[in-house]
Order: structure tokens, then C-alpha cells, then sequence
């Protein structure tokens, strides 16, 4: 690896600088969730459990959230098996015909395999109207490869075609490329090894990729390259520009393109942050976007969801605990504040 006489004690040091601050690095945060593996785990007292709270007078939604939103997604798996064997009856249709609305769904939602959940969310996307850029993107930039690769062949399953010809018959021009690109899960694994040339490379191609016909080159460096490579690119554009790269993104696209590739900018730069804002923005609406908390905070449980809570009370001067609080309505309200888990001050 050759290094440009000149940028390399800069690089270098400010390479060094960044991995002092490890424990507040998104790369670092692979173990943060809320929700662990449930420590005294009896899956026959679970099941014993469900039965009872759905099987008596009126139906135990308390009892039933106890049990789902304190169990990890392996152990609730485990659970809907047990409760096939023993009763014959599929535990996901038995919920359903006791619950409704909001509850119900995010009953359905923490039932799922993780991929299945992934794989309907995101045929929803392509499939509604206006959320392809912004679902279809979050699942698949911040899914890891073997999540999106199982998320795929579900996808494919159950719906009978390829991700990929939705997103080709669904979405066009830079946004449709950008998915498609993301889709094939074709982005580098970052090695170790801190290659300052291919850095300064892809800087200069982004600089002149600013006229017509130069998206494949925002598309190649946004989907291939590995995220801690992609960090410097961001940071040495912007010392090379006085600019964030960001700026240029707003100035050079439009619409749907435009919001892709910014969201995939801080996906990069910081992943909670990414999920914060989403979970402000669906909490600010009118009516709170259910659709959007249950997704995040459901998917988020047991990876980062505490990361994403300290990102957003940073940003927003209050806890994602309290807003929860304060904005959700209805019976699934206990369900998404027992997900967030608690308080942050």
C-alpha cells in the first residue's frame, strides 16, 4: 500500500485520534440492545403462560407482553414451537384471534423471524406508495450481509419473485440504482488495512461526478465500499472542499435520490443517529407512526436500540423513554416502552 508523501502523518494521526473515542463508535456497537436472552428461560412456563392469559375470561395483554417483550427473538422462537407441540395450535394465529389493532400487530411483529419481518416490511415499501427510499433503504443499508442475504431468499419465497424486479418495475433512475446496488450485497468487508490512495480516489471522482451522467460513480462509492473506508472518504471531501459532502448531495440531486443518498450518508457516518431522527420524525407526526416505532424498536431490541436512545436524547434534549410516553397512545403503548426499557436522564 503506497501513501502520498506529505498525508500520511495527518491521515495517520487523525486515524489514531478516532480510535480513542472506541466506546462511542457505532462500529463498536454490536451488543447495545435493550432486550437480552432472558436469563431464568422456562419455555414450558412461558407457554403454560400464554395459554392461561389467552384462554380465560377476557384475554391477559399484560401477561402476554411480559412474556414476549422480556424473552430475546430465539427465545420467542422457541416458544412458538413449544406452544405448537403441546396444543397443536399455532401460538402467531392464536394471538392474532385474541388481539387487535396496534397490539396485535406488534404481537405479530416480535412472533416473525427477523427476516420475515424484513422481508414483508420491505415488499410493503416497494409494493405502497412514496416509502421506497426510505424503508427499502434502511433495510437494506443497515441490515449485515448474512441478515440481508436471509431477508432475500425470504423475500423470494414467500412472494415469488426477486427483490431486485421489484425494485426495477417499482422505483427509477439513481435511487432505483442505489437499491439494486444495496440488494446485491456487494459492499466491501472492511480488512484492516487503511488504503489512503483508494481514499483520496474515490474523493476526486466524487468532486468531478458533479455533471450530468456521473451518478454510476456516487452509486459505486455509496454501495461497494466498506463503512469505515466511506468515514474518510466523507471527512477528507469535506477538508478537501471546505464542504460537507452532504452540500454537494443537496445541490447535485432531487427528490428521492437526493433523500437515498443522504440517508445513506448517515447511515455511515452514524448509524443510532440514523434510527434517532427516524423515531423523532415518526413521533412528531400527527397520529405517531406506529408502523415505523415497531419496525425500528422491534428490529433495533438487540443490537443498538441503547445507542440509538443516547443519540436521541442528545440531539432532541429529551429520552426516547419520555417522548414514548408523552406521544403513543392506545394498547401497544406498553409494548414499545417495555422495548426502550427505560428512562434515560
Amino acid at each position: 500500500m503506497s501513501v502520498t508523501h506529505g498525508k500520511m502523518g495527518l491521515s495517520l494521526t487523525q486515524e489514531i485520534l478516532s480510535h480513542l473515542g472506541l466506546a462511542n463508535k457505532t462500529a463498536a456497537w454490536g451488543t447495545l440492545g435493550t432486550l437480552r436472552t432472558f436469563l431464568s428461560f422456562s419455555v414450558d412456563k412461558d407457554v403454560q403462560r400464554l395459554l392461561k392469559a389467552i384462554a380465560g375470561q377476557g384475554v391477559d395483554c399484560i401477561a402476554i407482553l411480559d412474556v414476549l417483550t422480556n424473552r430475546s427473538r430465539e427465545q420467542r422462537q422457541l416458544i412458538s414451537r413449544a406452544f405448537h407441540e403441546r396444543t397443536q395450535q399455532d401460538l402467531l394465529k392464536s394471538l392474532q384471534a385474541a388481539l387487535s389493532g396496534n397490539l396485535e400487530r406488534i404481537v405479530v411483529a416480535l412472533l416473525q423471524p427477523a427476516a420475515h419481518l424484513d422481508a414483508r416490511e420491505l415488499r410493503k415499501a416497494l409494493k405502497g406508495s412514496g416509502s421506497a427510499e426510505d424503508v427499502a433503504l434502511e433495510i437494506l443499508a443497515t441490515r449485515t450481509p448474512p441478515q440481508l442475504r436471509e431477508c432475500l431468499a425470504v423475500y423470494k419465497h414467500n412472494f415469488q419473485v426477486d427483490a431486485a424486479e421489484d425494485i426495477k418495475s417499482e422505483t427509477r433512475g439513481i435511487l432505483r440504482d442505489l437499491l439494486l446496488a444495496l440488494a446485491k450485497g456487494g459492499r466491501e468487508a472492511y480488512t484492516g488495512i487503511i488504503d489512503y490512495n483508494l481514499a483520496a480516489q474515490d474523493v476526486q471522482a466524487l468532486k468531478q461526478a458533479e455533471g450530468p451522467s456521473t451518478e454510476r460513480m456516487w452509486v459505486l462509492v455509496f454501495t461497494q465500499r466498506n463503512p469505515e473506508h466511506l468515514v474518510r472518504v466523507l471527512n477528507q471531501y469535506q477538508r478537501d472542499t471546505g464542504r460537507e459532502l452532504e452540500k454537494t448531495v443537496r445541490a447535485r440531486f432531487h427528490g428521492a435520490a437526493c433523500v437515498a443518498l443522504l440517508s445513506l450518508a448517515l447511515v455511515i457516518r452514524n448509524t443510532p443517529l440514523y434510527f434517532a431522527d427516524k423515531l423523532h420524525q415518526a413521533l412528531q407526526e400527527t397520529e405517531p407512526n406506529y408502523q415505523v416505532l415497531m419496525r425500528i424498536l422491534i428490529s433495533r431490541s438487540e443490537t443498538d436500540l441503547l445507542s440509538i436512545r443516547a443519540e436521541f436524547r442528545k440531539k432532541y434534549g429529551k429520552s426516547l423513554y419520555s417522548s414514548l410516553q408523552d406521544a403513543v397512545k392506545g394498547d401497544c403503548r406498553s409494548a414499545l416502552l417495555a422495548l426502550c426499557r427505560a428512562e434515560d436522564l
